[in-house]
């Protein structure tokens, strides 16, 4: 199991968290709350791995 870091944000201007996880290209989403960040987090990490076999 790998682990991966994701840099998380809050935007005011349209009150959403946004979150990153850096050095995989693509793989960043927002969400209305830290558990929907989260879960957005994991299923586009995974859709980007499985791309680039990472």
């Amino acid at each position: 199991m790998k682990i991966f870091t994701a840099y998380i944000e809050w935007d005011a201007e349209t009150k959403l968290y946004v979150g990153i996880v850096p050095g995989i290209p693509g793989a960043h989403t927002q969400g209305a709350t830290l558990d929907e960040l989260k879960e957005n987090l994991k299923e586009v990490l995974e859709l980007c791995l499985e791309e680039y076999k990472v």
